[in-house]
This record gives structure tokens, C-alpha cells and sequence, in this order.
């Protein structure tokens, strides 16, 4: 019997060049003398002789080659439906193996998620897109389904597949740009990335921007995972954290590097687990008196010394520490110790790395094609288009999805200024103005504020803090009101000025008292929250204890004033690692913190005065419960 299908047709499928392969592979109704059969085909690399196998029967049908020695079809006769079928693969080295075809599972996305998405308004799009353990028609396996609008051809490769693209071709869903393809047989722990085909023909090799866990640097795979393992115990705390009013109660953060708090030296300087964290870490703060831990990304990036500002994959907390379960742990245990969980996010610039978002489907897909728009000058990073729906729809559902999934309390989004301005760090002519003929973002502007308010919207009592180093009016209120829609925003105006002023030899303190009383001119346009956070004390800045004036004595005792006057000046708290202990070395996120230090007393008393510091702070209401109207503050 000659073949059912051209040899044009099969040629499209051996190269890798068909949009939708299910219209050629899996089974097909196939009319014969009037009779109803049906025919099934297969593209099988690496195989000599395929079997069509009915598990229920035990019947096997040998499939014959057809223009190509690994493109097979068999044509079954009679059948009114065809029934769930495997395949009997045959290596090339001998070995046999059963598996079922992906070419006969339907869609699992259906048309109101391509619409939402297409539309930037589908909250819940990481429950859709990325890699998802599931059970279609009583068969195991994992469902796969990635953005790529202007690619030729996309393919799901992994272990399971031997990384060969012509295996596991994924077909694309109508105009939405979104492929998609069941993958029977295999479960979570399987690493993948996707192959892209770009319309040039090139080949690009991506890891997931949906994937929930990643291998660990510097291989870059992805990893399905499933996020339903752990057992949730911190409900309680969910239920009051929904009906308080976080700006009237006491926050006092300690921003963390969770690579270099603390390193265990005996075992090669390796890192400590989110799981060793979670007691370590967590019973020290809590010991200390802070409310809150911040942490600095724990977004899987690739390079350590960015730590963590340079994100590729959005949805997964680094493997650095451990698996997803391991910090769904560590935030749980916060919980049940009463401290909140924060964690910077950065939805403004991306890394170039050829395995991440750039150049994902051969174009510019995520970021902007113009470099005055899509460069980040500073970073030599990509800018995201934050007015493309897909794009904020990836970037809001990210924020939602660390709420869901990971019970978080707060996000601070870092360089907000760099976002909301198209001049931002650029020359004349190295920028873009908008359609009004301003600097303004307008794009990311509406960014924000509508990320604010599905926020708010949807988790109630949460924090969502701005780094803005500007002056732009109104971060920190209500959309309703004009503003940008934070709740709180960093004072860098008030750090900067303090930090200035208590470098200064103490005889000249005098001349500058302005530095110390002009924040409360404004202290009360935003909600402020009073930071000495690990910029400070990196690049040649020098520690906080090292900017301090004078001998050693003089200090600690400078540093214990500094500490003082902010407990008590309107704003929320933030305090970086290691300035409750004296450090006297500038951070480095290669090292662990000198903990050794408290062998000494002034460095013990230190760590005490800022624990007492805590304790008064948090037990006396007029030090937080009015920090954001002039009636709660008087010299």
C-alpha cells in the first residue's frame, strides 16, 4: 500500500518545520472503498521497527516506514473510535520500550485562557503555561506549553527524549502564539528546556519562563515540579494578616542575603539550605525582635555575584538553597514564629544570557526591539515591554503566583525609578519620549498601578514597597488618588542626608543639623520606611560601623545613635545584615557574615542594644502606630 501522506509532508515533520504537527502524526480518520479506518503515524528517531499496540487486547500492528526509514504509519480498519494505544519502539541498540503518543491527546489550554492571556488578564496564567504534572484520559505524564508567537517550530527536549527536537514537537494554539503538547510517561524531577525554531531557522535552546524549579548553576534546565506537596500550617496567621491594617503596626525588617548570612566553612564554605534557614535564620530574628525578613531575590538567576537582581527564572526560587517544597518550608516556619516574608522583585530589566527571556523566539518577544527602550545602560540588561498584554500578564501573574504558591507578605520592587522614566540613566537622544512628548513610562506606570491593585485586591494586609529614588509624587497612595498605588516606599532622601551627616566629625555637626531635620518636611507625602540596606555598605562605601567618625570607642558609639534616632523617627524600619553586629568589612556575597565578632564585647553590646532597640520600639505604640500623619510626631 503506498503511503497516505506526501513526502513533502513527512519532510516537514523530519525537520523540524510544521507549525502543527498534529495534523500529520497521531491518528487520523482515513476513508477506504467507503470504509471508515483509521491511520497513525509517527515520527520516531533512533527506532528500527515500531509496533501499534491495543493494551486491552494485546493486538500489535506493525507500522511501516514511509518516505522516511523513521517516519512510520499503520492503517487500522473498521474501528468507529480509536482506542487508547501504545507504541512498541525498537532502538537502534535493541532495546525495546512501550509508550503512549502524544500526537492523540486534545488541548488543555482552552480558548478563555488564550483570550485572558492575550488580553494581559489572566491571574492565574502559571497554571497554564510552564511544565504541569497531570492525568489526561487515565495516562500520567506532563503538559507543556510555552509563549513563542514568531517561532517556525517548538519542541519540548529533555532526558526523557534524549534532548532530540523531532521527538516531542509541540503544535501552536491558533493566532494566540502559545504551544502546547502532553507529554505521556514521565513526572516531576524530569529537566527540560524548549527548543525554538525561529523563522531564519536558527536554533535557540530556552529554559522555561514559566518552569517552578531550575538545575542548579551553571546548567540552566528547568525542572517539573509539582507545588501541591507541602502541607500548609500557617493559616492562623494568613486569616489575621487579611483583617490588619499592616501600616499601624510595628515593622521592623532585616533585609537578608540568604547566600552569605551564614556558610557552614567545614563542609567547602557550601551554603546553608532554606530547610537550615528556616531555624537557624528564623529563631535569630525572632530572637532579635524584628517582625519581618526581607529578602534579597531568591528568583533563580544565574550569576551569584548579582545577587539575584538579574532573574531568569521568574517562577522558581533558586536551587541554590534547596527544591520549591524546601521554601515553601522556610516561609511556613516564619510564619508559625510570627515573622513576615519579603522578598525584592524585579520586574524592571532582565539578563541577556542566551538560554533566558531574550531574543526568546528570535525577536525581541519580552523586551523592546528599540535599544533606547530596550537597554538597560546601567545593567547592560534588557527592559521588559511593559505594553505588551502577554508581557505584563507574565510579569503581574509572577507577583500573584508568589502570594498563591509561597504565602509571601510583601514585595519590594526594586528600581522603580528606572522603570517610570524613559530618560532614566540615558543622554540626549538615547531616549524615546512618549506620545505627549514626556519622559514619563506611561506604559510602566500603568504597569504598576494596576499590579498594585489586583495585589490589594486579592491579598489584603500584604506589602508592596517601591524602591523609588525620585521624586515622583504620590508612590506610596492609592491609584484612586492619583498615586502609583504602594502602600510604602524606601526614604533613600532620608538615608542619604543621615548617613552624610553622621560621617561628619562631631565638631562639624553643628553646621549641618539641617541634614538630620530636613526629612521631616516631607516625612509624611509617602510611607516611608527608614532603610540602612545593603547598598550602603558595598563598592567602596564601607561598612556602617566604618563610616562612623572617630576611634573605635567613638564608633559604636555613633553607630548606637545613628540606630537610636531612626527608631524614633516617623517610618517603618530596615536594617541589612550584619549592622546589628558591628561589621567591619563591607558585605561581600561570597562570604558569610563575621560572626566571629561577638567575641568581642562592643560588638556583643551592640547586637544587644539592637535587640533592645526591637523590644521598646514594638511594645510602645507611639512608635509605629501613627507614622504616616504629622499628628503622630512632635520634636
Amino acid at each position: 500500500m503506498e503511503p497516505t501522506i506526501s513526502a513533502e509532508q513527512v519532510e516537514a515533520i523530519v525537520r523540524n518545520l510544521h507549525h502543527d504537527p498534529f495534523q500529520i502524526l497521531g491518528p487520523h480518520e482515513l476513508e477506504v472503498n467507503g470504509h471508515k479506518n483509521w491511520v497513525v503515524r509517527a515520527f520516531v528517531p533512533d527506532s528500527t521497527e515500531v509496533y501499534l499496540l491495543n493494551p486491552e487486547t494485546g493486538e500489535q500492528y506493525p507500522m511501516r516506514s514511509a518516505h522516511n526509514e523513521h517516519f512510520f504509519e499503520v492503517v487500522l480498519p473498521g474501528p468507529e473510535e480509536i482506542f487508547m494505544y501504545q507504541y512498541r519502539i525498537v532502538a537502534t541498540n535493541g532495546h525495546e520500550r512501550f509508550v503512549y503518543d502524544p500526537y492523540f491527546f486534545l488541548p488543555q489550554m482552552g480558548e478563555l485562557d488564550l483570550y485572558l492571556f492575550g488580553q494581559g488578564d489572566h491571574h492565574k496564567i502559571y497554571e497554564k503555561l510552564g511544565a504541569h504534572p497531570m492525568e489526561v484520559n487515565s495516562v500520567q505524564g506532563v503538559y507543556f506549553a510555552v509563549w513563542a508567537p514568531n517561532a517556525r517550530n517548538v519542541s519540548v527536549i529533555g532526558n526523557f527524549n534524549v534532548w532530540h527536537g523531532g521527538k516531542h514537537q509541540m503544535r501552536v494554539l491558533g493566532s494566540s502564539g502559545v504551544w502546547e503538547l502532553f507529554v505521556p510517561d514521565i513526572g516531576v524531577g524530569e529537566v527540560y528546556k524548549y527548543e525554538v525554531k525561529d523563522q531564519s531557522g536558527n536554533i535557540f535552546e530556552k529554559s522555561d519562563p514559566y518552569g517552578f524549579q531550575f538545575e542548579v548553576r551553571p546548567a540552566s534546565g528547568s525542572i517539573v515540579a509539582d507545588l501541591s506537596k507541602h502541607k500548609w500550617a500557617d493559616q492562623e496567621w494568613l486569616d489575621r494578616r487579611g483583617r490588619t491594617d499592616p501600616l499601624a503596626q510595628p515593622i521592623s525588617i532585616y533585609e537578608v542575603h540568604l547566600g552569605s548570612w551564614m556558610r557552614v566553612p567545614e563542609e567547602g564554605n557550601r551554603f546553608l539550605t532554606y530547610r537550615e534557614l528556616a531555624h537557624e535564620l528564623v529563631d535569630y530574628v525572632k530572637n532579635m525582635g524584628y517582625t519581618h525578613i526581607q529578602l534579597l531575590p531568591v528568583a533563580e538567576h544565574p550569576f551569584d555575584a548579582s545577587w539575584g537582581y538579574q532573574v531568569l527564572g521568574y517562577f522558581a526560587p533558586t536551587s541554590r538553597f534547596g527544591t520549591p517544597e524546601d521554601f515553601q518550608y522556610f516561609v511556613d516556619y516564619c510564619h508559625q514564629n510570627d515573622i513576615g516574608v519579603l522578598v525584592d522583585w524585579v520586574p524592571a530589566h532582565f539578563p541577556r544570557d542566551a538560554h533566558g527571556l531574550a531574543f526568546f523566539d528570535g525577536t525581541h518577544l519580552y523586551e523592546h526591539a528599540d535599544p533606547r527602550m530596550g537597554e538597560h545602560q546601567d545593567w547592560d540588561t534588557k527592559i521588559f515591554n511593559f505594553d505588551r498584554n502577554e508581557v505584563s500578564n507574565f510579569l503581574i501573574a509572577n507577583t500573584l503566583f508568589w502570594f498563591e504558591k509561597y504565602h509571601i507578605d510583601g514585595i519590594r520592587v526594586d528600581a522603580v525609578a528606572s522603570m517610570i522614566y524613559l530618560d532614566y540613566s540615558r543622554e540626549e537622544g538615547e531616549w524615546i519620549p512618549n506620545q505627549f512628548g514626556g519622559r514619563e513610562n506611561l506604559g510602566a506606570i500603568d504597569f504598576l498601578k494596576r499590579l498594585n491593585e489586583l495585589i490589594f485586591s486579592y491579598y489584603p494586609g500584604v506589602l508592596s514597597i517601591a524602591e523609588e529614588s525620585t521624586a515622583w509624587p504620590g508612590v506610596s497612595r492609592p491609584t484612586y488618588l492619583g498615586g502609583l498605588g504602594f502602600n510604602l516606599k524606601w526614604n533613600m532622601g532620608w538615608m542619604n542626608d543621615f548617613l552624610t551627616y553622621t560621617s561628619k566629625d562631631p565638631v562639624h555637626r553643628k553646621y549641618h543639623h539641617n541634614m538630620i531635620t530636613f526629612a521631616l518636611l516631607y516625612a509624611f507625602h509617602e510611607n516611608f520606611v527608614l532603610v540602612l540596606s545593603h547598598d550602603e555598605v558595598v563598592h567602596g562605601k564601607r561598612s556602617l560601623l566604618d563610616k562612623m567618625p572617630g576611634d573605635m570607642w567613638q564608633k559604636f558609639a555613633n553607630l548606637r545613635a545613628l540606630l537610636a534616632f531612626m527608631f524614633g523617627h516617623p517610618g517603618k524600619k530596615l536594617l541589612f545584615m550584619g549592622t546589628e553586629i558591628g561589621q567591619w568589612d563591607e558585605w561581600e556575597e561570597a562570604h558569610s557574615l563575621d560572626w566571629h565578632l561577638l567575641e568581642y564585647e562592643p560588638h556583643r553590646k551592640l547586637q544587644l542594644f539592637v535587640k533592645e532597640l526591637n523590644r521598646v520600639y514594638r511594645n510602645e505604640p507611639a512608635l509605629y502606630q501613627v507614622d504616616f500623619d504629622h499628628t503622630g510626631f512632635e520634636w
